[in-house]
C-alpha cells in the first residue's frame, strides 16, 4: 500500500496582509503578490521552466458582497463588469493576456478536451461552443487554460519532455471516475506523453476534516478504490457520516496512471479552512464567487 500523505493532521498558520493564513503541513505551494493581486504558485511548476501557471485567491479584484473581491465567474449574480475587471489584473498579476483564457465549461465530467489558439478567448470574450468540458489540454504556446473552483480540486499536469500541459477540474465524481487518469491518458494519445515524465500538482481544495459525505458517496469511492485504501480515503463517523479525503483519492487516481509519486505535489491549503482568503462553497453555504486555476506553456 502507497504511504498516504497526511497533511490534514495538522495545521500552521502565517499572517499575510494582516489575514491570517492556515496551511497544512508538507506546503509546496508559494504565496504572491503583484499589483494588488494575490495568487498561489507551486516551484515544482515553475522549475520546469516552460510554463505560466497560477491559482487565485479572494485577494485583489474588484467584486462585492459575497463574491469579494476577485470572483472570476460569470454565473454566480457578479456585475459582468467587474468579473471583466478581475480577469484583467490576474492575467497581468500571472503575466498572461486576457485573449489567450480557454475556460472549461464544467459539469462534474470526466471530459478532457484538447484546445488550441481557436479556442483562445472563449468563456472569457466570447461565448464557448462547447458544453460538459471539465479537462483541457494543449500543446501550443500561446493559450492558457482555465479551471474554476471552490472546493473542489484542480489538477495540473505538466510534461516537460513533449512541451504539453493539462488542467482538470475534480470533485467527487470527478475524482471517482478518475478525470486525473484521463487527463494523463489523453495526453500520451494526443502528444507522446509518458506518464513518468508529467509533474502534476493537486491543487488548493477542501481537505478531509472538513469534506463530511453521506454513505452513498462513500459507497461510490469503495466501489472504485482498493479496499486497503477506505480507512484512508474514508473517515466513518458514528452518525453514518464520513470525512472524505479527496486529495488522497486523487493522488492515487495518479499513482495508477503512471505518474511517479516525487512527481505528484499536494495541495498544502484548505479552501474550507480559509473562507476569507479562498472561496469556500461549503463554509460559505453557497453564496460565494469562483477561484480559478491558469496553465499556459
Amino acid at each position: 500500500m502507497e504511504t498516504a500523505w497526511d497533511g490534514c493532521e495538522k495545521e500552521n498558520s502565517v499572517l499575510d496582509n494582516n489575514l491570517e493564513i492556515k496551511w497544512k503541513e508538507n506546503r509546496e505551494v508559494q504565496l504572491n503578490h503583484k499589483n494588488g493581486v494575490t495568487y498561489l504558485t507551486w516551484p515544482a511548476l515553475t522549475e520546469t521552466g516552460i510554463v505560466l501557471h497560477g491559482f487565485s485567491t479572494r485577494l485583489g479584484g474588484v467584486s462585492q458582497g459575497v463574491c469579494s473581491t476577485m470572483n472570476l465567474s460569470f454565473s454566480r449574480g457578479d456585475d459582468e463588469e467587474a468579473v471583466h475587471e478581475n480577469y484583467h489584473r490576474i492575467a497581468d498579476a500571472i503575466g498572461f493576456p486576457v485573449g489567450s483564457i480557454v475556460c472549461s465549461d464544467q459539469t462534474h465530467t470526466v471530459n478532457v478536451r484538447r484546445v488550441g489558439k481557436e479556442d483562445c478567448g472563449k468563456g472569457v470574450l466570447c461565448p464557448k461552443d462547447y458544453t460538459d468540458v471539465d479537462g483541457l489540454i494543449t500543446n501550443e504556446q500561446g493559450v492558457t487554460l482555465a479551471t474554476f473552483y471552490a472546493d473542489c480540486v484542480p489538477l495540473y499536469l505538466v510534461d516537460p519532455v513533449h512541451r504539453a500541459i493539462g488542467l482538470s477540474h475534480s470533485g467527487w465524481r470527478g475524482t471517482v471516475g478518475n478525470i486525473g487518469g484521463v487527463t494523463v491518458k489523453r495526453m500520451a494519445q494526443e502528444y507522446g506523453s509518458r506518464p513518468e515524465d508529467i509533474i502534476t500538482v493537486i491543487g488548493p481544495s477542501i481537505c478531509q476534516d472538513c469534506y463530511e459525505v453521506s454513505e452513498d458517496v462513500a459507497e461510490e469511492f469503495r466501489k472504485a478504490y482498493d479496499k486497503k485504501l477506505w480507512p484512508v480515503l474514508l473517515q466513518e463517523k458514528q452518525d453514518g457520516k464520513y470525512q472524505l479525503n479527496l486529495w488522497e483519492a486523487c493522488r492515487q487516481n495518479f499513482l495508477q496512471a503512471g505518474v511517479r509519486e516525487e512527481n505528484i505535489h499536494m495541495p498544502g491549503i484548505c479552501t474550507c479552512c480559509n473562507p476569507e482568503f479562498l472561496f469556500s462553497h461549503r463554509a460559505s453555504r453557497g453564496k460565494r464567487g469562483n477561484l480559478a486555476a491558469f496553465l499556459a506553456l
